[in-house]
């Protein structure tokens, strides 16, 4: 397992940008696959987007694709996701998971989460 440490979260307008970090620990976070999840107020856990290990190939869902982009600097241990053209229902409390294996779109196969940050986005 490795530590999920994020930041980078605040208040944006819509139509603004935000990026969010999510550094590990550990000396073999280059075999991880790294995704990120958000929860909204009264709604379910959603998957947002993975990325997974080398080759680095990312895969979001369909709410956030074209907007959201996942990268990854295994140098500094750290998975980002950039987000453009944020909307209001882009409010949500984002979390980053990893696991030391495939990347996959379910939240029950990762083990390490980070502590989680709120994304506000006021119109």
């Amino acid at each position: 397992q490795v530590q999920l440490v994020q930041s980078g979260g605040g208040l944006v307008q819509a139509g603004g940008s935000l990026r969010l970090s999510c550094a590990a620990s550990g000396r073999t976070f280059s075999t991880y696959a790294v995704a990120w999840f958000r929860h909204a107020p009264g709604k379910e856990r959603e998957f947002v987007g993975t990325i997974s290990r080398n080759p680095a190939i990312a895969y979001y869902s369909n709410s956030v694709k074209g907007r959201f982009t996942i990268s990854r600097d295994n140098a500094k241990n750290t998975v980002y996701l950039q987000m453009n053209s944020l909307k209001p229902e882009d409010t949500a409390v984002y979390y980053c998971a990893a696991r030391a294996g495939v990347a996959t779109t379910f939240y029950s196969d990762f083990g390490s989460w980070g502590q989680g940050t709120q994304v506000t986005v006021s119109s």
